[in-house]
């Protein structure tokens, strides 16, 4: 497949167009985003009608700048901020629906308890009081963990906003267990960056506009998944070069100069040539390879790992360090074994970088006495200083490749041995053999359009940087392989030179002012003293014990991970010892995982608190319920940006909460104060959260939260740019000592200062020392196909031939939720799997038909067929996270139409239990009467109650109207609430 040919105007064509000629008046002008709010038809004098600029946060990804307006207390718009650099007036139907949710009938409103058995069609919720509701709490994870330890209690917590973050720190034990979402949710992505780079490495400068925009598994034009939607448009407009690598056409993508339809799953393959073709071209930037990676460190086959205790900036800050690679302690006795050797090739001799973190020459080669940071550099044309390149200090240049037969050195005993260097051993036993023709046959595709695609994004348009990085996102991480994936990805931009340069992958906005920060200094610990944990052990003796550490051993290195399938199996049998109570904020069973086996295990639990602004059907399995705020209904919040688009700002209250509803910070205060543990040393619960904020606006030099609010409100969001040269405004940050950090902390101040990267060796790491000491296996960046794929799985072919991937973002919804709100729904009223017409045909299916979808598991589903040529034939896409609000019974029809119920829970990732669940065989066949529940091809309740298939449902409108009164007046709840209040 060559190029694509445009025969007519396109509105790729014609933004560049207008880009270029915007002084001739070709560019149409943006029009403003108008409110589909019901607003009364006429203004009094005496109405009191307010602005209010603020964060939405009416998804999980991105905080898109927007404007509230409220009027006699009551929030009737919401609409972008143009000012707002890092959006650019971006506001989605999520967004604008935020009305229908805050004001929805069916949305919490008061603390419940259960009455009726868990499992039952209906819950038997019982208003109490949120006194009761927290000595209930308090008593029953009392009673819980005093029978059974205190690592019993679990906290799951879904997508990062505040409000599931907050209570998901909440436990009654130092590093217990916790199921997040991180497992198939960036998650992998970062555990990547910190064996390699530095925590979440991975995120793309696209608000940097690059010269060749990279799209690799997502679409953010329907997301927003990190960067705006507008934001994301405007970068594959007008780059130069447009290049989609996803199985789908997708909204986005149908633009692309190169299309690359891969087969789901082989991401990794096709990296891994494009890496190929990179070196064998010689298209890598050859300086920074040699200077800033352990590419050219010496790898000894015959001496035993050794090394050190501790790594200062490291998720596990006391492991220990055993390598392979070559040491001056391997030569001679008394050797550092802190200095790695290299071969110089300018006098044929062996040379050390040494790595020691509390030396005087930390981070300097043989010779150096100091750094030689970089003094010149560029101004980057959307804001940024960009460092000169500078060569290597010394008079040396490390050998990356090997000659036949390896450098000769003498260890310490005596033997002779032969070396090579790590660049030399991923060519010969990973790379080389990835040809282009190989991954044309992996990921079918067409041989030519990987070398031309690869030479269009690698061959630098400006010489003094890498045209831009790369864009990916949830696919890779969902297949399987993530890790591997993640490998090679990561060294693909690296070798480049597309990390941290303008449009490059920069990592996470580094700030003082964190968007994670859950527990403001001077708090007091929320640990009992006696509780495990507090025995001072290393983060990895301390959870070696753990559910799915044995198996995944990284795990309990990497401190933010956790295995949910092991940790389901521990609620489930016991084993390695039981969890038997679990508090769920923000997130559910549908996130991870097979659901049917979430279900049963979340349902034989002892106690179960839920805090939401739903009933969904996870928590409708809890002993407890507790009503979160709104995001318009939140006192304050600061927002630093957790992608690359460098922005701060603020959440800000927009109306007053309807009904009895708490913050999360509120909530986990009082859940902390019933285990005598006060949240705040001076044991306040129910603190404005503002307050809480004047810790973290100090450190980045504001004098209080009411300084940085005031100027939030005149000048709109600040940019890090130029808040925070040093961590943000400066690019090549590995050059200037501004890149070492303490893991997954933003805070300028925990820095040491050194040139380097946060890893042992102190460079970007394609011989991984970390993965090497926790499991003896470097994970060298290679290929691996998902563990349910054809290749692994010959047999599955013939009577499950689709491969399915899912996850593609639908506008109106973020994962579970805004399926009850009447402007989302009736957009997408039903969930939809994507087939091509010849499988479509094949298979009698017609456009709209519901269709079976069964897995090698032997559970099956239905969804809507959307037939359309975006999809080859053999592949199909699904939506995910569906569930049906409209079915009043407790399970609201979760195993209808939940494509995560067809999941093989076995099926992981073999170094971080990530679930695979994209890119694995089906079948489909059309649903009829014959083959159907209630001889109906369309999903049902139990009572045969169809659910919502069109946006004339009457239940939508119905929907709408109670909504409207209750807006109108917020009483009307306890009047026309769908639960009926007992």
């Amino acid at each position: 497949m060559a190029t694509l040919q445009k025969e007519s105007l396109t509105r790729r064509t014609f933004v560049k167009l207008a880009a270029a000629a915007g002084a001739l008046g070709l560019a149409s002008s943006v029009t403003d985003h108008s409110a589909l709010a019901a607003e009364p038809a006429t203004t009094a004098a005496s109405d009191v009608i307010k602005r209010v600029r603020t964060c939405c946060r009416a998804c999980g990804k991105m905080e898109c700048g927007v404007f509230v307006t409220v009027k006699n207390g009551r929030a009737i718009k919401v609409e972008g901020d143009e000012s707002n650099y890092h959006s650019e007036g971006n506001c989605c139907i999520k967004s604008q629906s935020s009305m229908q949710a805050c004001y929805h009938p069916d949305r919490l409103r008061y603390p419940m308890k259960r009455t009726n058995p868990k499992g039952s069609d209906d819950s038997g919720w019982v208003r109490i009081s949120w006194d009761e509701a927290f000595e209930i709490f308090g008593k029953s994870t009392h009673e819980v963990c005093d029978k059974y330890g205190y690592e019993t209690y679990v906290p799951q917590m879904g997508t990062s906003r505040f409000w599931a973050i907050v209570p998901g720190s909440f436990s009654p034990a130092n590093n217990s267990p916790k199921i997040g979402a991180a497992q198939v949710c960036k998650g992998p992505r970062r555990f990547v960056g910190h064996l390699c780079l530095e925590n979440g490495a991975y995120f793309n400068a696209t608000i940097d506009r690059p010269l060749v925009y990279l799209q690799w598994g997502t679409d953010q034009t329907q997301s927003n998944y990190d960067d705006a939607c507008r934001v994301t448009n405007e970068a594959a407009q007008r780059a130069k070069i447009f290049i989609s690598v996803d199985p789908r056409v997708s909204n986005c993508g149908k633009e692309a100069d190169y299309h690359l339809a891969l087969t789901p799953g082989t991401d990794g393959a096709l990296a891994l040539s494009w890496c190929h073709i990179v070196i064998r071209d010689e298209l890598y930037d050859d300086l920074l390879v040699r200077r800033w990676s352990n590419a050219p460190f010496l790898i000894c086959d015959e001496i035993e790992p050794t090394g050190w205790d501790g790594v200062k900036y490291n998720q596990s800050k006391f492991f220990p360090v055993r390598t392979r690679l070559l040491k001056e302690s391997d030569l001679v006795e008394g050797g550092d074994v802190h200095k790695f050797m290299v071969w110089d090739e300018l006098h044929d001799r062996l040379t050390w970088f040494n790595a020691d973190e509390n030396s005087e020459g930390a981070g300097m080669w043989e010779g150096q006495t100091e750094h030689n940071l970089p003094t010149t550099g560029w101004n980057y044309e959307r804001g940024g200083w960009v460092p000169d390149p500078q060569p290597f200090p010394v008079d040396i240049y490390p050998a990356l490749w090997t000659p036949e037969g390896g450098f000769p050195v003498t260890l310490k005993d005596g033997r002779e041995v032969r070396v090579r260097t790590v660049w030399q051993k991923w060519w010969d036993e990973e790379v080389k053999d990835m040809t282009p023709a190989k991954a044309a046959q992996i990921c079918n595709l067409d041989e030519k359009l990987i070398e031309d695609a690869c030479h269009a994004w690698a061959v630098r348009i400006d010489p003094r940087r890498g045209n831009g990085g790369c864009n990916f996102q949830l696919a890779p991480e969902q297949t399987g392989n993530c890790t591997m994936n993640f490998r090679v990805l990561y060294t693909l931009f690296f070798i480049t030179g597309n990390y941290d340069v303008p449009a490059g992958n920069r990592g996470m906005t580094r700030c003082a002012i964190s968007w994670s920060t859950v527990r403001p200094s001077g708090t007091a610990g929320i640990y009992p003293k006696d509780a495990i944990g507090a025995s001072g052990k290393t983060n990895m003796e301390k959870t070696a014990h753990q559910p799915g550490v044995k198996e995944f051993p990284m795990l309990g290195w990497h401190n933010g991970i956790k295995d949910a399938h092991y940790i389901y199996m521990a609620m489930k049998e016991g084993k390695p010892y039981p969890c038997r109570a679990l508090t769920q904020t923000g997130a559910g069973m549908q996130q991870q995982c097979d659901t049917s086996y979430v279900y049963e295990a979340v349902k034989g639990l002892d106690f179960m608190t839920s805090i939401d602004l739903w009933h969904t059907p996870g928590g409708e399995l809890a002993d407890l319920v507790l009503p979160a705020q709104h995001w318009m209904e939140v006192v304050s919040w600061v927002r630093s940006a957790q992608g690359a688009n460098g922005a701060l700002g603020l959440t800000q209250q927009c109306i007053e909460p309807v009904g009895d509803t708490k913050s999360e910070y509120q909530i986990v205060s009082h859940m902390a104060a019933t285990w005598g543990q006060p949240w705040f040393k001076d044991g306040a619960l129910d603190r404005p959260d503002y307050e809480i904020q004047d810790f973290n606006v100090k450190k980045e030099g504001w004098k209080d939260w009411q300084e940085i609010l005031d100027y939030f409100n005149e000048h709109s969001w600040i940019n890090i740019k130029e808040q925070n040269i040093k961590t943000w405004g400066t690019y090549r940050r590995y050059e200037m000592g501004y890149m070492r950090q303490g893991s997954g902390n933003q805070s300028s101040g925990d820095n040491d200062w050194v040139p380097g990267m946060p890893t042992p060796t102190m460079k970007m790491e394609l011989w991984s020392t970390i993965a090497e000491s926790v499991m003896g296996d470097p994970i060298m960046p290679g290929y691996e196909a998902p563990p349910l794929s054809y290749e692994n799985h010959p047999e599955f072919k013939d009577e499950y031939p689709i491969i399915l991937t899912t996850g593609g973002r639908a506008t109106p919804f973020f994962h579970n939720e805004h399926r009850q709100l009447p402007w989302c729904r009736e957009v997408w009223p039903t969930p939809r799997i994507e087939i091509n017409p010849d499988d479509a045909k094949k298979y009698g299916i017609q456009q709209g038909d519901w269709v079976w979808m069964e897995s090698t598991t032997g559970k099956k589903i239905r969804m809507t067929a959307d037939v359309t040529y975006s999809l080859r034939p053999g592949v199909a896409h699904a939506n995910h996270q569906w569930w049906y609000p409209e079915l009043p019974e407790a399970s609201h029809g979760w195993n209808l139409s939940d494509v995560n119920y067809l999941v093989d829970r076995w099926a992981q990732d073999r170094y971080v239990g990530s679930s695979q669940l994209r890119a694995y065989p089906i079948k489909i066949y059309k649903a009829t009467p014959e083959n159907s529940p209630f001889g109906n091809p369309v999903p049902c309740g139990v009572d045969g109650t169809q659910v919502i298939q069109s946006a004339d449902d009457p239940r939508l409108k119905a929907w709408a109207e109670k909504i409207e009164r209750i807006a109108a007046n917020p009483a009307e709840w306890e009047v026309i609430g769908d639960r009926e209040v007992k």
